[in-house]
């Protein structure tokens, strides 16, 4: 199947041999395009089977001969949620739990196509910025490969489960007094240098990855998709490949219309939301974003432009809620479902919260949240939420 780059400004074409993820005619972000018109997409989405990434290789840009590194990424759970419709009068409600990738986070998806590229391509190192999941994926993914890894995160702020990760998989940690946006920028002065292969959402292929998210929904919860799907937003890049995923499934002939994308922020971290809400058509930067939910702290994201773009059409929306909102959203989950994520996972379920009380959910759609990381990742940020053991002296009566 014949793919290319292709400019999100310009609309500029290059080969996906092009060792820059940067349009070089206007310097905004590429991704990649395909030609579907003689690809039959029924084998590929028939019933039955494992979910996985590469169930999909046929749509994603690695060349036939390419060995996969891959660790059986996919297949997460759909976990309908029924004491939480009944609490908040819902219709439907379901959970994509994302953690069950092999390190924990969504960002495995993005990452085994990713590093695969980075093989196919003959790198010898590969590199990223993290708030923490990107790092412990990338380490995770870049020792199968054998590959170096150089991870730069702020000083501040990561997740101890989540960096123990990257160091415990044998990368190269290097933490900068600065944020994740800071940090972004000192990996990408270093990539254009050519000693590593980026592995941050700038990077396309990544995406490609992660748009098999949009798949397994479609799989999962056919022949009606959900009519809104929450998904948490950061540095633009799950909420893009959703999309993504969305409209390659219309190109494809397999739904007609994709659901409606809600991306939710942390209020203190919400750069997308403002543009969304006063209307305007590019974010204003925050210098100094202020979430407990790390993983979605960054004043600067990468993807705004087509973050906004997934939103907008649609016919989605944009909510911001608080730290407390987050951290009741994550207890509800743990205590009305068992299901355990960190905190910017919960941010997808505190949005349609938020919502349902405003009555713009409505009681009679189906609903979907992206749940992007196990809470295992943030450990300390769980005891937020958790009570405390009860002490007994004796054994004599438990109960």
């Amino acid at each position: 199947m014949k793919a290319w780059f292709k400019c999100i400004g310009c609309n500029g074409t290059a080969p996906l041999e092009q060792t820059t993820f940067l349009c070089a005619n206007c310097g905004d972000l590429l991704e990649v395009e395909y030609e579907f018109g003689e690809v039959d997409a029924t084998p590929i989405f028939s019933v039955g089977g494992q979910l996985s990434v590469w169930k999909y290789r046929m749509l994603l840009p690695v060349a036939e001969k390419t060995i996969s590194i891959s660790m059986g990424e996919g297949g997460t759970r759909l976990i309908r949620c029924f004491n939480t419709e009944h609490q908040f009068s819902l219709g439907e409600l379901y959970v994509k739990t994302e953690g069950d990738n092999p390190t924990g986070s969504f960002k495995d998806r993005g990452m085994t196509v990713g590093v695969t590229k980075a093989v196919e391509g003959k790198a010898s190192a590969v590199i990223c910025a993290s708030t923490g999941n990107t790092a412990a994926s990338m380490s995770a993914y870049a020792a199968r490969a054998g590959l170096k890894a150089y991870v730069v995160v702020p000083e501040s702020g990561v997740a101890r489960g989540k960096l123990l990760q990257s160091l415990v998989y044998g990368a190269n940690v290097i933490m900068v007094s600065d944020n994740f946006d800071g940090a972004l920028k000192s990996v990408l002065d270093t990539e254009r240098s050519g000693r590593a292969y980026l592995l941050n959402s700038v990077n396309p292929f990544r995406l490609e990855g992660q748009k098999t998210l949009a798949f397994e929904i479609y799989e999962q919860t056919r022949p009606t998709l959900p009519d809104k799907v929450f998904i948490p937003v950061g540095n633009g890049g799950n909420i893009t490949a959703l999309w993504k995923g969305f409209r390659e499934l219309v190109q494809l002939g397999l739904i007609d219309r994709p659901p409606q994308i809600v991306g939710v922020q942390a209020e203190g971290a919400s750069p997308i939301v403002q543009a969304y809400e006063q209307g305007l058509d590019r974010i204003q930067p925050l210098s100094n974003p202020t979430t407990y939910a790390s993983a979605i702290r960054i004043g600067s994201p990468v993807r705004w432009k087509e973050a906004l773009e997934a939103i907008k059409r649609s016919g989605g929306l944009a909510v911001a809620v608080s730290d407390m909102q987050i951290r009741q959203a994550q207890s509800l989950l743990a205590r009305l479902e068992g299901v355990f994520v960190e905190p910017a996972s919960a941010a997808s379920l505190a949005g349609l919260i938020k919502l349902r009380y405003k009555g713009v959910v409505e009681g009679d759609e189906k609903l979907l949240c992206v749940l992007t990381g196990n809470g295992l990742k943030d450990p300390d940020s769980a005891r937020e939420i958790a009570s405390e053991p009860t002490r007994l002296t004796s054994f004599d009566r438990i109960l």
